[in-house]
């Protein structure tokens, strides 16, 4: 006898946990999205005098002992222990008590676009100055961009699946998309799940400036990260982490959490264009958006609002405004379109999951996030991109957009659970 189909569950958010140059705590950093608040300034961690770009988005407000012990600290790179405390924070937002939790159900899956870079860079150093004999025995477990949820597994002991995704700016929408899809099939009743990057150091930068890819605004950093402007040069490399809890719906009623949103789209695609640009027509984006609307099972004039991609640069916001078009038709001249990069910076493998918690807030508040420093228009950009200010507006249904080097796209749908 034929066994019955497996329905898919449905998939919820219970918890928000957030590291960022505009706050590092969920609240810190709604508020600097409804006032409009930037991050970005000179750099500090390191002496940028050499480098074309000489401001990022840091994240100011982080102490790793309110996560960690100070022992631990040392041997812990900075993205995982951005990763550490945004799913700490995470957790305690969702109230989960994993001691009643079938641990073998939780999954974790936190992804880095690039990993330690901070202690392969200092490990090069040493080995440069003092021969390899030196190395530390951490290198390997410090650097690897996995690391983050292997900690973040151990510290709870959730034994469901665990692993990393890296696919360069597109890395965390990856991450919660496949942790709604695991849920969804049975896989795990939990996921914690996310990204995290501390990529601000002098290889993160210089990389970056060879490429020709950030603003050198450098005299008026408060207004270099300006997506959609006429007047755009580049992104604003950011820092940080975001963790979003997910659960089956029955699993966070059964315990009365508090239910954010639902996750209902997931749209993974590839450009299979260029490694660094996106086509002009933004087919891989179109596509992305049109599978997360189909897997949402919605119409294009459902969607209220889309946290775009948006990173400031020439190419991106001219091709996924077209993208948006394609994608929406007339409906796009509707939508409510803005990239909170423009206050946070890039945070390149976070950037899918601090934007998604950004659009969850939006939701739970009813208020699109602006898209600041917005001055000059583009006519290649002509959409209503909430400029300058946040708008109250009825928000059922949100699109979350990610794009990566390498033509990675992942677009996500959550909608407004009722």
């Amino acid at each position: 006898m034929a066994s019955a189909p497996i329905m898919p569950r449905r998939v919820v958010v219970t918890g928000i946990g957030v590291i960022t140059p505009i706050g590092s705590s969920k609240q810190a950093f709604w508020n600097s999205l409804y006032e409009g608040r930037g991050g970005v300034g000179p750099i500090t961690r390191m002496k940028s005098d050499e480098f074309t770009t000489h401001i990022a988005a840091e994240v100011k407000d982080f102490n790793a002992e309110n996560f960690l012990e100070r022992k631990e600290i040392r041997h812990i790179d900075l993205f995982a222990q951005f990763a550490i405390g945004a799913a700490q924070q995470a957790v305690d937002d969702s109230g989960i008590n994993f001691e009643s939790t079938d641990r073998d159900r939780v999954a974790v899956i936190v992804g880095s676009g690039i990993g330690g870079m901070y202690v392969y860079e200092e490990q090069l150093r040493l080995i440069d100055a003092r021969g390899p004999r030196r190395m530390s025995p951490f290198f390997i477990p410090m650097m690897i961009a996995d690391i983050a949820a292997g900690y973040i597994s151990i510290r709870w002991d959730l034994r469901g699946p665990n692993y990393a995704t890296t696919s360069a700016c597109a890395t965390s929408g990856h991450a919660i998309g496949l942790a709604a899809k695991s849920i969804r099939w049975g896989d795990a009743d939990v996921v914690v799940t996310g990204g995290a990057e501390a990529p601000i150091c002098d290889m993160g930068l210089g990389g970056f400036c060879a490429l020709k890819a950030l603003s050198t605004r450098n005299d008026d950093p408060e207004h270099a990260s300006r997506p959609f402007d006429g007047e755009r040069d580049g992104f604003v490399m950011g820092e940080g982490a975001g963790i979003v809890i997910l659960e089956s719906l029955e699993h966070a009623v059964s315990r009365g959490a508090h239910i954010y949103a639902e996750v209902t789209g997931v749209g993974f695609t590839g450009d299979a264009h260029h490694i660094t640009a996106p086509p002009e027509d933004g087919r891989g984006a179109v596509l992305a958006m049109r599978t997360a609307l189909r897997d949402a099972g919605l119409e294009p004039t459902a969607i209220d609002y889309v946290n775009a991609h948006g990173t400031s640069t020439p190419l991106n916001d001219a091709s996924e405004t077209r993208a948006i078009k394609s994608a929406f038709g007339e409906h796009a001249y509707k939508l409510a379109v803005s990239s909170t990069k423009s206050m946070h910076g890039h945070l390149l493998g976070a950037a899918g999951a601090v934007e998604l918690a950004a659009t969850i807030l939006a939701i739970e508040n009813q208020v699109a996030p602006p898209t600041i420093n917005y001055q000059v228009p583009d006519p290649e950009c002509d959409l209503d991109y909430t400029p300058n200010k946040p708008r109250s507006m009825r928000i059922d249904a949100a699109l979350s957009n990610t794009f990566g080097f390498g033509g990675h796209n992942a677009s996500l749908i959550v909608q407004r659970y009722f």
